[in-house]
C-alpha cells in the first residue's frame, strides 16, 4: 500500500489587536500566502517525492515548520495522531504566526497501485473498483503505467486481480 498526503486550508485567522500591538507595521492583515480552501498534494511514487522539495516550494517557511512533520508520517503511512483524532489518518494544525494563524487540514490517503499493461482509462474497471467495498475512488495516471485505488479500508490485493481480470485488464504488479 502507498500513501499520499492532502493539505486543506481550512481557516485563516487575524488578530488585529496583537499586530497593532506588536508588528512593525500593524495593518498586516490576514495571511497572503494561502487562501481557504486552497489544496495540497504530497507523495513520495514513482520517482516522485513532494516532501523533500517541500511541496516545490508552495508553502511559507513558517507554515512548513508547523505541518511538515505530520505530512512526514502521512507519506510513511503513520499514524498522524492516535487517540487524539477521530481518525488517525488525520490532523488539525496551524502555522507558527500568532497574529494571523492559518488552520490546516491533513489527511493521509491511503492508495494501492495497480500497474498495468494497457496505459489507458479503462471506464469499466473504474466502475467495477468503486463497486468493491473500502475503494473510495481511482484515478488513471496515463503516461505513468498505473492506475491508483484510493482505500477507506485494506482491499486484499487478489479482491483487485479478480476484478482487472473480470474487465480484461492486465495488471502487471500490485504496489
Amino acid at each position: 500500500m502507498q500513501h499520499k498526503c492532502k493539505v486543506t486550508v481550512l481557516k485563516k485567522m487575524l488578530f488585529p489587536e496583537l499586530q497593532a500591538q506588536y508588528l512593525a507595521d500593524p495593518a498586516s492583515g490576514t495571511c497572503p500566502f494561502y487562501e481557504e480552501g486552497q489544496e495540497f498534494w504530497f507523495e513520495r511514487y514513482a520517482g516522485r517525492d513532494d516532501f523533500w522539495t517541500e511541496g516545490g516550494g508552495a508553502h511559507c517557511a513558517e507554515a512548513w515548520d508547523c505541518i511538515s512533520r505530520y505530512i512526514y508520517t502521512a507519506l510513511q503511512g503513520g499514524a498522524i495522531m492516535r487517540g487524539w483524532t477521530r481518525d488517525e489518518r488525520q490532523m488539525i494544525a496551524c502555522c507558527n504566526d500568532g497574529t494571523r494563524p492559518v488552520i490546516f487540514k491533513i489527511e493521509r490517503v491511503d492508495y494501492k497501485a495497480l500497474w498495468l499493461a494497457d496505459d489507458r482509462e479503462n471506464p469499466a474497471l473504474r466502475r467495477a473498483l468503486l463497486a468493491l467495498e473500502g475503494v473510495s475512488g481511482v484515478r488513471f495516471c496515463t503516461g505513468r503505467g498505473f492506475a491508483e485505488v484510493f482505500l477507506e479500508q485494506e482491499v486484499p490485493d487478489q479482491a483487485l486481480l479478480e476484478i482487472a481480470a473480470g474487465c480484461h485488464a492486465a495488471v502487471t504488479r500490485i504496489e
